[in-house]
């Protein structure tokens, strides 16, 4: 796994401490490289204001890693 990818992955973890239904969507659409899916997901995560742009900034890099963006 990619430092991106562990990043974005601990750090979802730590903000969903839970491992609730929408964590583990989120986690499989990581590990599969659904960026479209993340992003539809994190956007209904209830993240604050804050912590919707770090995780923004773990995304832009995780698909620019992949070459996605």
């Amino acid at each position: 796994m990619d430092p991106e990818t562990v990043s974005l992955l601990r750090w979802l973890r730590r903000q969903l401490r839970q491992p609730t239904p929408a964590r583990e969507r989120l986690e499989a659409a990581v590990l599969y490289d659904d960026s479209e899916e993340v992003r539809r997901l994190v956007a209904l995560a209830p993240f604050s204001d804050a912590q919707r742009h770090h995780v923004e900034e773990l995304l832009d890099a995780w698909e620019a890693r992949h070459g996605r963006r």
